[in-house]
């Protein structure tokens, strides 16, 4: 069966998705503001939730209609054919949703106006008074942008960030998601030397490990879709199986880390064994200002502590110079730092190759690239 599915992502992330949804096989990809639409079967939901790294969620398009008002907004949800998803037991709870540009702009107004017509259109299909919802759980979102709602069901459960080896972080941690894709950025590669001189828990270490040895990161986690008895277990069983088999295990590639943090140090290296790295990863307590790199070539990816984050402004910016000092543009060398400052080329002390717009939560930064 074939369907519709949306993406939601970290702004600045979409044209990443958009090139893992077409080597997973995806169709009909293409890319909005903080969103990718794709479809496929049964089998690339499944492989989608196992396999994206960038993603937040794999959500299934129940539809879109316009609505200029709660009655459009009543009546378009009630046209929707729900009962193909949602029995007479299950559990429908619409649980968030936004407003972007458009008439309706109550989010709690809207999710009850929601949940209503969903109800009313199960009445008529079950012939039943009311639901019990008792059963398997269906998360219902929504967005309107720009007076178009789509409605959706969430697939993957806990955010495809989740990917299970970081049960426990340090403070302000980089998501995983944006982890990876600042390796993807980065253009990492099986031959290069990756290095993350304040790496806190191993976050971005970890998941350049993860994505050279084509380790899939969803594939030891469990996802809310598992459960639903449109999909049969086997799906879920043969797309594992599947993402197993693209391991690279006679990979040379190695990561180091360090923070000077000793206890971030002993988190990074659980968390790497939980992922499957840890042959390819090494950990070290240690300070910036005594770092000093392994190799002759490397790529250094960092997210370095700053203002709006651990530090104040004036000690971030002394960073930057440290970090300046510290990464001198050798020939074999590259260097990525993702920061909300737009003043960090100067106290860096260079203007870098090339910056790209990204968020890091709600903190709006530029990876700055050097790799001239």
């Amino acid at each position: 069966m074939i369907m519709n599915y949306v993406v939601p992502c970290l702004m600045g992330l979409e044209s990443l998705i958009a090139d893992e949804l077409k080597e997973l096989e995806a169709e009909d990809v293409r890319c909005e503001n903080a969103r990718v639409f794709f479809s496929g079967d049964e089998h690339i939901l499944a492989r989608a939730n196992i396999c994206l790294r960038h993603a937040e969620r794999v959500q299934i398009v129940i539809g879109t209609f316009k609505a200029y008002s709660f009655e459009d907004l009543f009546q378009g949800t009630k046209n929707l054919p729900w009962e193909e998803w949602i029995g007479k037991d299950d559990a429908f709870p619409v649980k968030d949703g936004y407003s972007r540009n458009s008439k309706l702009f109550s989010i709690s107004d809207c999710q009850s106006i929601i949940k209503k017509a969903i109800v009313e259109r199960l009445k008529t299909n079950y012939k039943l008074p009311w639901f019990n919802e008792t059963g398997t759980e269906y998360p219902i979102k929504f967005s309107i942008m720009n007076d178009e709602v789509t409605l959706v069901i969430d697939t993957s459960g806990s955010g495809l960030h989740k990917r299970g080896y970081r049960p426990v972080a340090n403070d302000a941690p980089i998501k995983e998601t944006l982890a990876a894709s600042l390796c993807t950025l980065a253009r990492l590669r099986p031959y290069h030397t990756l290095y993350d001189p304040m790496c806190g828990s191993g976050t971005i270490v970890i998941e350049g490990a993860m994505k050279v040895l084509n380790i899939a990161p969803g594939v030891n986690r469990t996802f809310a879709a598992e459960g639903w008895k449109q999909f049969p277990k086997e799906i879920w069983e043969e797309e594992r199986e599947r993402a197993r088999n693209l391991v690279k295990t006679d990979s040379d590639f190695m990561a180091y880390g360090s923070d000077i943090d000793p206890e971030a140090i002993k988190i990074a290296k659980e968390n790497a064994k939980r992922a499957g790295v840890f042959d390819h990863v090494t950990f070290e307590v240690k300070d910036l200002k005594d770092w000093e790199p392994k190799t002759e070539k490397g790529t250094v990816i960092c997210n370095p502590p700053y203002g709006e984050r651990l530090l104040d402004i004036n000690a971030a910016n002394d960073l930057y110079r440290l970090m300046g000092q510290k990464f001198k543009g050798e020939k074999g060398w590259s260097y990525y730092a993702i920061s909300p400052s737009e003043d960090f080329e100067k106290y860096f002390g260079k203007r870098a190759d090339k910056r790209r717009k990204l968020y890091n939560g709600m903190i709006k930064c530029q990876l700055y690239m050097y790799f001239k």
